[in-house]
């Protein structure tokens, strides 16, 4: 009796173990969950923070590859908003190749957007488009539209950039208004102001570009609105910038310097060569028209210094994406292999088939002619037989 209250016990002790291990493991995941949620907001405020928190939530990550796959994405995005493409290129590299092993199909829209997202960074549209066409399939199978208004807005807005770029505004503008439209849709529209901060700065950009400065100042304004919702810095000083430019191109400089400066301030913490760069710009631009010849030089030199170091960064990225590019190559590649040699059995299969067919025909058609052969002389013989009688 007593060895059986022992073993009640002991298998007791060891449900309860279980169970505690499991909520344990399930407040876990709920607090890396909470890291990575409320560091979505900071992306554009303090990248470096959010890239400590991503590394921080990989390390405790265990064996959850979903948890796994979105710190790497997180990562990433840190790196994209410093505009260190080498880096974001590596951490989304790592989150595709555990993507074969995610159940969640929401994740996986996700992370092939980035990719895509990723591509455009680097200039390489045709494989930019190749993954914004296969997320776009994704969304467009999900079984729960409603859920991926933000996924589907995002994918037509990274479209529109790249139209922009390689073909013209007026068909960027219909895609950034694509965008914009499914992101309005989403119950979620504080979360998302910086993906709509972005839309509108550069559906702005390419007001300018078709001299509408009228509608181009209502969509910087735009901009700046939904990165003040979420305190973003750096999208707030893109849209002031742009908003400068406004101002400059209609004479009103000591109001974009104004703008100009502010956007300065503002933008000191985030460490965007791209942001300083076009904010000195535009300061020795409108220094220059008004004759402050000193701002003038002291911010035309920051911008050429800038410029050389931005300069340097594309061609180390440039020469990062083409190795990025031979590694996925080389991984499908290898993927395909074990299908590609079954075909290859299939086809050697068949052609020892056929080559045994014609050894068979041919020994038969030898066989076939010396029978017919043998009958014509039979047949010759008793010819010859009648003809002697």
């Amino acid at each position: 009796m007593k060895n059986v209250v022992n073993l009640f016990l002991s298998v007791f002790l060891l449900l309860v173990l279980c169970m505690s291990g499991e909520d344990l493991h399930a407040q876990d995941l709920k607090r890396l969950d909470s890291i990575i949620k409320s560091n979505t907001s900071e992306m554009y405020k303090n990248p470096d923070k959010v890239i400590a928190a991503g590394k921080q939530v990989l390390k405790e990550s265990g064996n959850d590859i979903d948890i796994k796959i979105r710190a790497y994405k997180m990562i990433s995005d840190g790196y994209s908003s410093k505009r260190d493409y080498q880096k974001s290129l590596e951490y989304v590299i790592k989150a595709n190749e555990l993507l074969p092993k995610s159940k969640n199909k929401r994740l996986k829209i996700s992370i092939v957007t980035k990719t895509g997202i990723q591509y455009h960074q680097l200039k390489i549209y045709d494989k930019a488009i190749q993954y914004l066409d296969q997320a776009e399939k994704l969304c467009l199978e999900y079984p729960k539209p409603d859920s991926v208004h933000v996924s589907l807005g995002i994918n037509y807005v990274v479209r529109g950039f790249i139209y922009k770029e390689k073909l013209n505004c007026a068909i960027a503008i219909t895609f950034f208004d694509r965008g914009i439209g499914e992101i309005l849709k989403s119950d979620e529209l504080v979360v998302n102001s910086n993906i709509l901060s972005i839309a509108k700065y550069n559906k702005g950009n390419c007001f300018l570009l078709m001299s509408d400065n009228a509608s181009a100042t209502k969509s910087f304004l735009e901009a700046i609105t939904y990165a003040k919702n979420i305190k973003a810095l750096s999208l707030q000083a893109f849209a002031q910038k742009g908003l400068a430019q406004v101002y400059t191109i209609e004479g009103n400089y000591g109001k974009a310097i104004l703008l100009l400066r502010e956007a300065l301030v503002i933008s000191e913490g985030v460490d965007d060569l791209i942001l300083n760069q076009e904010i000195y710009k535009g300061l020795s631009e409108n220094y220059l028209a008004v004759n402050e010849w000193n701002e003038y030089r002291k911010y035309h030199q920051r911008y050429l210094d800038i410029q050389n170091e931005v300069k340097e960064r594309e061609r180390k990225s440039a020469s990062d994406s083409l190795d990025a590019i031979e590694k996925e190559e080389a991984g499908r590649f290898k993927s395909e292999i074990p299908g590609f040699l079954f075909r290859m059995l299939i086809v050697i299969f068949i052609l020892i088939l056929l080559v045994v067919f014609f050894v068979i025909s041919s020994r038969k058609s030898k066989n076939s002619i010396a029978a017919l052969k043998e009958v014509i002389k039979n047949l010759q013989g008793e010819k010859m037989l009648n003809e002697n009688k």
